[in-house]
């Protein structure tokens, strides 16, 4: 399998600021691969993408602090993710990505590692299986560690998912909003549904990230904003925000991440809506100690 590289050496500078104590709350690292190989299970297979890298890029757009949330080209192996997390000097937590025979002393392991939450992937594309049972089960044992869900998945299958959902007994974090059809505009069927399934749900939040892989105009991503600013608006304690780098699977498209950073003021137009989208919801599920 050929490696891919999916992001640029020097992105932009972004116009925007974040304000002290921002957090990039959804990246990646892959590998090094000497060190941590991929799972043999891998759909893709990435150059590495190093804490180094990630932790210049992060200094360079302005923020302060990162959430790592474990590549599916790892698999169950979250040894670079938390790598990464002991590197960072108290600067990054993790969410992880854990086969459903792990056992409490190896859960506990993780949490002592930085790991806050566990990622369930439901791309088709990028795993063979998602056994929604064994997943809930998981979810019942992370919930006494205070940890939250991930969930990953097309606009396709949210129907079929939402009673899965419902019978997950702690916070919920939807990346990229579910990946809804932006082409739709704000009133179209998916992200209604979307906000809809948020209204029903108090537990749950989302990421409102992936313009760049959600726009279909691509940057400055108009498209994007005019949908995803009235979610932020309507949820503002509940969203996340985060460059998805390296941008696993988008060679054909590669983002600049300066770019993206630009979209957070369009889509949350005040300093309140900003501060919650980057500082105090993050924090609050993976820093919650430091809170006063």
């Amino acid at each position: 399998m050929s490696r891919t590289k999916t992001w640029v050496d020097q992105p932009s500078a972004p116009a925007y600021a974040p304000p002290p104590g921002a957090i990039d709350a959804h990246v990646h690292v892959f590998g090094p691969e000497a060190d941590f190989p991929f799972s043999p299970k891998a759909k893709y297979h990435p150059e590495d993408a190093t804490p180094e890298m990630l932790f210049a890029l992060r200094d360079q757009l302005g923020f302060a602090r990162n959430v790592i949330v474990q590549a599916s080209c790892h698999g169950t192996d979250n040894a670079a993710t938390l790598n990464a997390i002991a590197k960072s000097g108290g600067a990054a937590r993790g969410v992880a990505v854990v086969s459903p025979d792990i056992d409490d002393a190896e859960l506990q392991k993780l949490h002592d590692g930085g790991i806050r939450g566990v990622r369930f992937n439901f791309l088709k594309r990028l795993v063979d299986d998602a056994p929604k049972d064994k997943f809930l089960n998981i979810a019942r044992r992370i919930a006494p560690l205070g940890w939250h869900v991930v969930v990953y998945f097309e606009a396709d299958i949210l129907e079929e998912l939402e009673p899965f959902l419902a019978a997950i007994p702690t916070t919920i974090v939807v990346d990229h909003l579910g990946r809804p059809d932006i082409a739709q505009g704000p009133g179209g069927a998916d992200i209604t549904r979307f906000v809809q399934l948020l209204d029903d749900h108090p537990n749950i939040w989302t990421k409102v990230s992936g313009a760049e892989r959600l726009s279909p105009q691509g940057a400055p991503f108009d498209d994007f904003v005019a949908v995803i600013r009235p979610v932020v608006e309507r949820f503002p304690d509940r969203v996340l925000w985060g460059t998805d780098w390296p941008h696993p699977n988008m060679e054909h498209r590669i983002p600049d991440d300066g770019t993206l950073v630009d979209v957070i003021p369009r889509i949350a137009p005040t300093a309140e809506l900003q501060r919650k989208l980057l500082v105090d919801n993050p924090m609050r599920l993976y820093w919650p100690e430091q809170l006063g």
